[in-house]
């Protein structure tokens, strides 16, 4: 199998209050309002026209204090193997995370947002605009998930990725 490398460079840092992995929600609609910023390097400053029209972005960030992965996990909310790409677990082979965030400001190269779930000094990959038409999936199927959370249930996790 041929296999092309691929390099990513970051686009800026964020910054959050979240100074140790097990502090870190699971995901950002558990953060409740925590506030962070996200500063844009440079020469990607130019990129951000128009970003504050938006209530809320994804941010892509590199999981940079995970090692290693496994391809099959045991993801908070169950005891049962489930292949890694079927979950949302930190520790994957490309070790690239996925939030949305609301966008309170911009200041230049600062983006101030809110329900940050990641650790301080993560390096932040690319951003995109959130919009419902694009991103809202109606009667989505939730796989092994089903029956464990419903669409308001906001669980928590343990420590099974912390070591």
């Amino acid at each position: 199998m041929k296999s092309d490398l691929i390099q990513l460079s970051p686009i800026g840092t964020i910054h959050t209050p979240y100074l140790h992995r097990a502090d870190v929600p699971i995901q950002s609609t558990l953060s409740d309002g925590v506030e962070g910023t996200v500063e844009i390097f440079q020469p990607f400053i130019e990129g951000l026209k128009d970003v504050e029209g938006f209530s809320h972005i994804l941010l892509l960030f590199f999981f940079h204090q995970s090692e290693g992965y496994k391809l099959q996990v045991t993801p908070f909310l169950d005891n049962v193997l489930h292949g890694v790409f079927a979950t949302r677990a930190p520790r994957r082979p490309n070790m690239i995370g996925l939030s949305v965030v609301e966008l309170v400001r911009v200041e230049k190269n600062i983006l101030h947002i809110k329900n940050v779930d990641m650790i301080d000094g993560t390096p932040l990959i690319d951003i995109k605009p959130y919009v419902p038409v694009f991103d809202k999936i109606e009667n989505p199927k939730i796989g092994w998930l089903t029956g464990k959370i419903g669409p308001d249930d906001r669980p928590g996790a343990d420590n099974r990725f912390m070591a």
